[in-house]
């Protein structure tokens, strides 16, 4: 697979080692930016919004301090790096720092915009908008195919990864009728099936080489049959089937199936929300509310976490006594105790439970 190695094409690594960042007594900078070109082509300038942030935020340590030392030294860092370093084709940008913190410095440049700037200091990293990003832009391959050839992509984050061809034997008519059109018909459908075995062995290497969570076949009606034939089991689960033109370029691929997905993704995570509002009712394996949903991550109980999109705003106290953004702390701990998170675009649907929710590995 070939690949574009100045823009992250997976946020895992990244996201795991913020999770694991020990809260240190010194200012973590959380900066998320948004640098999609405007209406005229031209790249954002994000240097005047992140001056006036980092001013206002210095106003919250004591002159002098250790704190302000540090944060300042941030600052200046992140500066830097948004004027001199960011790639052209990066819509998205994270950064984060902690200079007294063994001088931590983490720079993620992606493909896919984030929704705002937000700019923060706190005693660990915001980890909300970057795991909602990386769930809203799937990880997952996509195959194009007719009974001859066939387009493999990698897609992650908003845009294609890599993609390769698979090229089958074509089979060429001589005569027409009586034994020889059996022949050929014969000849014809065992170089499908061949063609269709390739495919899917080439693409059950890439999902396990590149750790892909959904498959998308699109193709004619004659080598989609074949190519569910050949899916092994544990590859059914993962695969959806939609209609897209073989002559497709590889933007209008990457549009149609990402759109398909996250339709898709949308409908599943609705179909968790209810269900977890009726294990809630039936008392079974569930949890929902801000403060019963953190106090139930901190002691590992939670599978999967549920909260809805666009809570990054949203503060709470929470039991420290401390005020503290709920969704950061939400999501951070379900990346450090192995819950999966899932976002419930729909607010409505956990508007009633306070916006979160999860389903508990048990009950104590």
């Amino acid at each position: 697979m070939t690949a574009e190695p100045l823009l992250c094409s997976t946020v895992e690594e990244s996201l795991a080692r913020l999770a694991a960042f020990e809260p240190a007594i010194f200012p973590v900078l959380s900066v998320y930016l948004n640098n999609e070109p405007d209406q005229h082509g031209r790249a954002t300038d994000a240097t005047p919004y992140l001056h006036r942030e980092f001013k206002a935020l210095a106003r919250a340590f004591a002159p002098g301090s250790p704190e302000l030392q540090s944060f300042e030294r941030d600052a200046a860092k992140i500066v830097s790096f948004a004027t001199d370093n960011i790639e052209p084709a990066a819509h998205g940008v994270a950064l984060f720092a902690c200079w007294g913190a063994g001088e931590f410095f983490e720079a993620i440049q992606l493909t896919s915009p984030f929704a705002e700037n937000h700019v923060s200091a706190d005693y660990q990293p915001h980890l909300y908008l970057l795991t909602e990003l990386d769930e809203r832009y799937p990880r997952y391959a996509a195959v194009l195919a007719d009974s001859n050839t066939a387009r493999i992509f990698v897609i992650g984050l908003g845009h294609v990864i890599g993609a390769e061809h698979v090229s089958g034997k074509k089979v060429h008519r001589v005569k027409v009728g009586g034994w020889s059109q059996a022949r050929y018909q014969r000849r014809a459908g065992n170089a499908h099936h061949e063609h269709a075995k390739e495919v899917v062995e080439r693409l059950a290497q890439i999902v396990r080489d590149e750790g892909i969570g959904h498959i998308v076949l699109a193709g004619d009606q004659v080598v989609i049959p074949l190519l569910l034939e050949q899916l092994p089991k544990e590859l059914i689960p993962l695969t959806q089937v939609m209609k897209l033109d073989i002559h497709a370029s590889d933007t209008d691929v990457l549009t149609a199936t990402l759109g398909r997905l996250q339709l898709q993704e949308a409908g599943t995570a609705a179909e968790k929300a209810e269900r977890l509002l009726r294990q809630y009712r039936a008392r079974g394996l569930a949890v929902v509310g801000l403060q019963e949903t953190l106090d139930a991550l901190i002691a590992g109980q939670v599978d999967e976490l549920l909260i809805s999109g666009g809570m990054d705003e949203s503060r709470e106290l929470v039991e420290t006594g401390q005020l503290a953004p709920m969704p950061d702390l939400l999501v951070t701990k379900a990346r450090q105790t192995g819950a999966v998170v899932t976002f419930i675009e729909d607010a409505a649907l956990l508007e009633s439970v306070g916006g979160a929710g999860g389903f508990l590995r048990w009950r104590s």
